[in-house]
């Protein structure tokens, strides 16, 4: 009991907190920032919150807008993981958790010591005591092995990245005490993670051995996916529907009410892919298809219909890694898929006919064709994805609205000049291919960042049997091009192709640039998109835009049909295709709480 006679319930309630004295108030709330009270109460200042979403993103707030000096006071106020004041008993009783939970305590003298260099080299370096949220992104700890190799990941950043990097874990840390001080735990957000986690154990032979995860179209691992999503769909989440189509895609259909209306409603269309880049991520994909999913289960436990369908699919192949046959699995069901990938053959010499009758699969034109969907019976496509970027990252804002998926054009060139003596060959006699090539690159990043939303990237470089005393005389390359409208996209390429010419003209050069991809930006529809703003709003946080320069399924389901999408944060910068590629309990819980109030706004915009 504080001395003005107000009680902190425990656990707390935002009711309660909304209403105290200040004094109480910032009591109830010690401990979330290491001997760091200041942050808490300015974030009360704000009050009152709407949603616990809203207080979180408050106190983040405080963080970022205190300045420099104040920032590293925060950082330099806490302890080191296993160092001496947690060998002296000197830590606060949340880090004395946290490092327990975390099995620092436990550290085998090996460990121990690797830890306690690790420590010192990254204090020399960057002036801080290294931080990092060890309850990790499922709130429930860390093993050491992954917090001694996420401190010697760290250690080789640059000092200003490594900063932000601190100040995002310790509000993880702080999220995770505010979640245990109101005694909340994101079980909807726990169900994703610990999907994608028992998902993720399946990948390509020649991968798992490295710890690597890796699942291209139709292999065993890519089999034993599609398999676990359909139990998990018809035995955890209540679908009424599940198959495997004809291309493997997973399609799982919970049917709007009443069930037993022979004219059945329309349909709303979601899901992502579950096949990866090779060493890829966890997320990338998967999460557009687990979070309808756990929508889905709560609708059954609930024993609730929509006056609508809901049909989620996992695309069986997005990323075109073992065949080049991207969105094979969202091409099937708008009728786009291309009778000539039958035969194409992946690095084994395996058609993929003969892929898809090993999968046991008809791999026949007509069953293929049967899948198109017929459009009018469906309201719209939307997706949620990890952003694969790190605009949502640096902001500190879980959620994001996708207002448009950028148009890409993809080349690939080659430059050709004459082969040369490195050492008798003068500057002004040479005709090298590579040295062009590098111009032209450093054009395309000039050109691309002076206009918004545009990017540009050279992304292969090849000198064919190069030598170190030889002058290039040929040079492979690649070149790829998106922005969120394809006039903006189309200009650059001109300017480009343009600049190209210009380079091996003076240069006395050849070149040939063949275009490869082209495909066509897809802005979000208006309406969905407005659904998706409402819902982010819903639940407490600031509604922001952003484009997505990534390719996505609903690129192709766009084509036929009005669709928006859904950002999740990433962690570790926004990285994606990439191991590091993650996103904690807590905004895949409030990705799947706006994905419920889509699905309720919806429902009463549905007749």
């Amino acid at each position: 009991m504080n001395t003005d006679g107000n009680v902190i319930p425990r656990p707390l309630t935002l009711d309660w907190l909304n209403a105290a004295a200040p004094g109480p108030a910032l009591a109830a709330l010690d401990g979330l920032y290491e001997h760091s009270p200041w942050i808490a109460a300015a974030a009360l200042q704000q009050r009152p919150f709407a949603s616990l979403a809203q207080l979180k993103h408050a106190l983040v707030g405080i963080v970022r807008t205190s300045g420099r000096d104040a920032q590293l006071a925060l950082v330099r106020a806490h302890p080191e993981l296993a160092g001496k004041a947690a060998v002296a008993g000197a830590l606060t009783a949340e880090s004395t958790h946290e490092q327990a939970a975390a099995g620092l305590n436990h550290c085998t003298p090996e460990e121990f010591a690797q830890v306690q260099r690790l420590n010192a080299a990254y204090g020399e370096r960057f002036g801080w005591p290294f931080v990092m949220a060890v309850r990790g992104a499922r709130g429930t700890g860390l093993h050491r092995r992954q917090i001694i190799a996420t401190l010697e990941r760290r250690l080789q950043g640059h000092p200003e990245l490594e900063l932000a990097e601190c100040l995002r874990q310790i509000d993880r840390i702080a999220e995770i005490r505010l979640n245990d001080k109101f005694g909340i735990t994101p079980v909807l957000g726990d169900q994703v993670w610990d999907w994608a986690e028992r998902l993720a154990v399946h990948t390509d032979p020649g991968y798992g051995e490295r710890g690597e995860l890796t699942v291209t179209y139709l292999t065993e691992a890519h089999r034993a996916c599609a398999a676990q999503l359909q139990a998990w769909m018809r035995d955890d989440c209540g679908f009424d529907e599940v198959r495997i189509d004809a291309v493997g895609n997973v399609v799982g259909v919970y049917h709007g009410g009443p069930i037993d209306d022979k004219q059945r409603p329309r349909r709303l269309l979601t899901g992502s892919h579950y096949d990866t880049v090779r060493n890829g991520g966890k997320y990338d994909g998967r999460l557009g298809i687990l979070v309808p999913m756990a929508c889905v289960r709560e609708l059954h436990r609930a024993g609730r219909r929509l006056p609508f369908g809901l049909e989620v699919i996992g695309f069986a192949e997005e990323e075109g890694q073992r065949y080049k046959a991207t969105f094979l699995g969202s091409g099937a069901v708008i009728g786009h898929f291309d009778p000539t990938w039958l035969d194409q053959q992946d690095a084994d010499g395996v058609t993929m006919r003969a892929a898809m009758q090993a999968a046991g699969l008809p791999a026949t034109l007509e069953a293929i064709a049967a899948e198109a969907r017929d459009v009018a019976r469906y309201l719209g496509f939307v997706e949620v994805h990890i952003e694969q970027g790190p605009v949502l990252n640096e902001l500190d804002l879980p959620l994001g609205v996708v207002s448009s998926i950028n148009g890409s054009l993809r080349y690939l060139g080659e430059v050709s000049g004459v082969a040369s003596h490195a050492g008798t060959t003068p500057m002004n006699r040479r005709r090298d291919a590579a040295t062009a090539v590098a111009e032209l690159a450093l054009y395309v990043e000039q050109r691309a960042a002076a206009a918004p939303h545009l990017v540009g990237t050279v992304g292969m470089l090849e000198v064919p049997n190069g030598s170190i005393n030889v002058v290039p005389g040929r040079c492979r390359f690649s070149l790829d091009i998106r922005s969120t409208t394809n006039e903006v996209r189309d200009a650059m390429a001109a300017d480009v192709r343009d600049r190209l010419a210009a380079i091996c003209e003076r240069r006395g050069l050849a070149y040939h640039l063949e275009e490869t991809v082209r495909a066509a930006a897809a802005p979000s529809d208006a309406a969905w998109q407005r659904r998706w703003e409402a819902a982010v709003a819903a639940t407490g946080l600031p509604v922001h835009h952003l484009p997505s320069g990534a390719g996505h399924d609903a690129m192709k389901l766009h084509e036929v049909m009005p669709q928006a999408m859904l950002f999740v944060r990433g962690e570790n910068a926004g990285i994606s295709h990439n191991p590091l590629e993650s996103t904690t309990a807590d905004d895949m819980q409030l990705a799947v709480e706006a994905f419920m109030h889509l699905l309720g706004t919806l429902s009463h915009d549905t007749p």
